[in-house]
């Protein structure tokens, strides 16, 4: 009776997967947000799904992102958007005694 137990159960498929479900520009210095999505499912059914965010800013690294992202960073930060984002950088650094 056991083994005919073992014949009726049916084998579930949990995966993971992790998507960039949102990307946006933002602000004066054209700051992208990332939004990441990690979904669990159980045969194709999703049972969760939460959220990582992170920002990148002007003179962040870029490098370890995705190609989206690094075609948003190419567009949005340009010269001039980096050298205003570290004049105003420079000009909100807290006094020095």
């Amino acid at each position: 009776m056991l083994g005919a137990d073992k014949k009726r159960r049916k084998i579930m498929a949990i995966t993971k997967r992790i998507e960039e479900d949102k990307i946006e520009v933002v602000g004066e210095f054209k700051n992208i947000q990332v939004r990441t999505a990690t979904i669990i499912e159980e045969d194709g059914v999703e049972l969760s799904r939460s959220f990582h965010r992170h920002t990148i800013a002007p003179d962040s690294d870029s490098s370890g992102e995705s190609a989206d992202v690094k075609a948003m960073v190419a567009q949005f930060h340009t010269d001039a958007v980096k050298t205003a984002y570290t004049k105003h950088q420079e000009d909100n650094a807290p006094a020095s005694e």
